[in-house]
């Protein structure tokens, strides 16, 4: 009797089983280990503005396959015994399948729509070669007699916590993305009917065991195909939520000769169903640790809905396993059909009444190829006059430029957003319309805009666990700046500072007696284009710690200056769009429900800007992204700061606007040693081929002491937290001598001529600088010294 005879008739094959245990753990391993160290490790690359290339996704994902093979492939060849064969053979055929989808990994970032499009491709091949290899079969199979309500009815349980976590992304997301997890439930149903059910189709009545060690089967070989079918993190979500389910489906199979193979529809529909909830209600670009670290994120929920999932699967196994011999009759199956449609009832109430509901996916920014020109608006002395003059003509080339797209987008019904300070226009994102816009003939590029899908719940509000010092702190003293206030009585009286971040806390001691609008008057101080919220808050604490450095009663460098501030990081990541929404915010703020063409005021805009963020590819952003922008808030007299960066110490590594701008001053970081910081970001800028020296200076930007939400007070590090240092010293120069407000070159000459050498004998020389030569791409000019600006200022005498 040969060894598959002995296991038909009951026999237990020991050494497949023992192998197959071990190969089961081997897959649940490679799969969540590759994926989840390679998308930890691209995360923390990200977060200091390094890509993967899309070739590394390739790699990575095809040294998943390798991995698996490895064990897997000798056995699938060369054992023998029944079921254990049929096992390994089915594990192979999951590994043949991730093949086939390893160019879905070619999509970039914000190109979700194109990466479905080629793994439904690689699907469509896999499905071929199983009709290939399984057309001489005899048996058929069929669909009449599945167990349906029990399908839809755990369905319905899986989708609960996704109804009520997730949101969903646009309506060509939502269609593409069903399509996606039914073509996957279709392909992981027949793979799992022609290779693996087999081993029990002559098994009547099949022990618990039996169905037992079937099910591990089938779930390693679902976390197998939902391994390969995520991007950018979310095979930490599918592989969990498919492999949950493998035992059910063994369950709902049935056996007996025959009857397994007829059931393939309800599997795909259940294996599908079990997937879609992740793949349709989050999207793979929100996992990324820049917006979930240290916070409560898309990330957290989802993690949260999965384990729901999971926990969902496992009871309905175990209710299947104790009941699968008493569910039968007519009545039963009226009752399921019922409780399945009172289910699906439920979810339905859950996602619209708990849940997000509506569509929430990335919309398209859309840049004119006419971008305005101000050479002549630049000759106006009087700054306040040309400053209202870059508005109105910003504000007349946009109407004009734009009306023939507009009238257009108008007559087909696409809602838009027009904006001025870039000629560019924001609009809902859909792949035909993308096409027709990139040969539209005043389109000069488009752009994807993220759009964040909303949470169930907002983030918790930070708070910090610092004390407030007796005296001045280290980084005003490295700058200067107390013999500022005391020696020359100037504290930034008279100067608006604007800041575009994370919100802040308006009433926050630090900065209440500073805040522009006063108790109550939020009309063209405060703007929110995420949330819309009327008043300012700050849940992240970035926004009001980097305000606070810049103008904090204690703790800032300027503290006699105003402010009013807009958010364009709500939850730590933005998009081309809801940045330049503030920086026009900034140049001519208007009343919270105004429009920024008719009731923006440039009279009550900004003075200096405070920019401590930068937007990377992740984001949407390209080289040239806020080029126009920042060329006309220099025209218009705003003096624009941004923080290098925290990409250091590598070369070239200030790469993200509006850090790499000429336009702009851009400050990198130095620790309390008078140590360049080793996160700084360094130049030259090649991103946009120019090679110019970046950054500008050095300020303060370790362990900063400033204020945080819930009038507490934190310690930070980053170029964030230096940017605002410069800010604060341009305000007190402006104060020290209004006529240099709206001077941008003489005020420029100021700071980096007066800047304090950095001390190379003493700190040796940091990377990318050279001694000896200034500006360098490691240090700038120097270290802004505000008392050596604010003497020059004051012996600045008007032209």
């Amino acid at each position: 009797m040969t060894t598959d005879q002995a296991t038909r008739k009951g026999g237990r094959d020991v050494a497949g089983l023992v192998l197959g245990s071990l190969a089961f753990l081997w897959i649940w391993l490679v799969s969540l280990g590759v994926y989840g160290v390679a998308w930890f490790v691209e995360q923390s690359l990200i977060v200091m503005d390094i890509y993967f290339p899309r070739w590394v996704w390739v790699a990575i994902s095809t040294g998943h396959v390798v991995l698996l093979l490895l064990p897997i492939a000798p056995l699938a060849l060369f054992w023998r015994a029944g079921r254990a064969r049929h096992a390994f053979r089915t594990w192979a055929y999951a590994a043949i399948f991730a093949v086939c989808l390893i160019p879905g990994h070619l999509a970039h970032y914000n190109e979700e729509q194109l990466g479905i499009v080629l793994r439904v491709s690689g699907m469509l091949l896999y499905l071929g070669l199983l009709w290939v290899t399984g057309r001489r079969r005899a048996e058929r199979a069929g669909s009449s007699g599945g167990p349906y309500a029990s399908v839809l009815l755990v369905a319905a349980a899986l989708a609960f916590p996704w109804l009520a976590w997730g949101a969903l992304g646009s309506p060509v997301d939502t269609v593409l993305d069903l399509a996606l997890a039914l073509l996957f439930g279709f392909a992981a149903s027949l793979t799992i009917v022609r290779h693996l059910l087999p081993a029990l189709a002559d098994q009547e009545p099949v022990s618990g065991w039996d169905l037992f060690i079937a099910g591990g089967a089938c779930s390693a070989t679902l976390a197998i195909m939902a391994a390969a079918l995520g991007v950018n993190g979310l095979q930490l979500l599918l592989i969990p939520a498919a492999g949950s389910v493998g035992w059910l489906v063994i369950m709902l199979a049935g056996t007996g000769k025959g009857r397994a193979r007829s059931r393939w529809l309800p599997i795909a529909l259940l294996v599908g169903l079990s997937i879609a909830g992740p793949s349709l209600f989050v999207d793979p670009d929100e996992l990324a640790l820049v917006l979930n670290l240290e916070t409560r994120d898309v990330l957290v929920w989802s993690l949260y809905a999965t384990a729901a999932t999971v926990g969902t699967a496992v009871m309905a196994t175990l209710a299947a396993a104790l009941l699968r011999t008493r569910l039968r009759g007519p009545f039963t199956r009226r009752f399921a059909y019922g409780s399945a449609a009172v289910a699906w009832l439920s979810g339905a109430a859950l996602y619209l009444f708990v849940g997000q509901p509506g569509f929430y996916g990335d919309h398209l920014f859309v840049i004119l190829s006419d971008q305005v020109d101000l050479s002549s608006v630049a000759q106006i002395a009087n700054h306040n006059e040309r400053r209202q003059q870059v508005y109105d003509t910003l504000i007349a080339h946009a109407n004009a430029t734009q009306a023939p797209l507009r009238r257009v987008l108008d007559r087909i019904g696409v809602r838009y957003t027009s904006y001025y300070l870039v000629n560019a226009l924001e609009l809902r994102a859909s792949p035909a319309l993308e096409l027709w816009l990139d040969r539209r003939p005043e389109v000069g590029r488009v752009l994807h805009n993220p759009v964040l899908r909303p949470l169930p719940a907002p983030p918790p509000v930070s708070k910090g666990v610092a004390t407030l010092p007796g005296g001045p702190m280290w980084n005003q003293e490295a700058i200067g700046a107390p013999r500022v206030w005391s020696e020359l009585g100037v504290t930034g009286a008279g100067v608006v500072i604007g800041q575009s971040d994370s919100g802040a806390q308006w009433d926050h001691p630090e900065l209440v007696a500073a805040y522009r609008g006063g108790p109550g008057n939020f009309d063209y101080n405060w703007l929110d284009p995420w949330d819309h919220t009327s008043s300012p808050i700050d849940r992240n604490g970035h926004g009001t710690h980097t305000l606070g450095t810049a103008v904090g009663k204690n703790v800032g460098v300027a503290p006699g200056a105003e402010w009013y501030a807009c958010v364009n990081l709500a939850r730590n990541v933005g998009s081309p769009a809801h940045y330049l929404q503030c920086m026009q915010f900034m140049l001519a703020p208007y009343p919270l429900d105004g429009d920024p063409f008719t009731d923006g005021d440039p009279a009550r805009g900004a003075d200096v800007l405070n920019n401590s963020w930068g937007c990377p590819p992740l984001e949407g952003c390209d080289a040239n992204t806020f080029l126009a922008a920042t060329r006309a808030l220099r025209t218009a007299g705003v003096f624009v700061v941004a923080a290098a960066g925290n990409e250091g110490d590598r070369c070239g590594s200030v790469g993200s606007p509006l850090a790499l701008y000429d336009a702009v001053l851009s400050v990198g970081a130095l620790d309390r040693a008078g140590d360049l910081a080793s996160f700084s970001s360094r130049g030259p800028v090649t991103v946009d081929g120019s090679g110019r020296v970046k950054p500008d200076l050095i300020a303060p930007g370790v362990q900063v002491l400033s204020a945080y939400p819930q009038n507490t007070y934190y310690r930070a590090d980053g170029t964030s937290m230096a940017s605002p240092h410069v800010v604060g010293v341009v305000a007190l120069v402006w104060s020290a001598n209004p006529d240099l407000i709206g001077d941008i070159d003489r005020t420029e000459q100021i700071l980096t001529e007066t800047a304090q050498p950095y001390d190379y004998a003493q700190q040796g020389t940091p990377r990318c600088g050279q001694q000896g030569t200034v500006p360098n791409d490691a240090v700038g000019y120097g270290i802004v010294d505000a008392y050596a600006a604010v003497q020059r200022a004051l012996a600045v005498k008007a032209p």
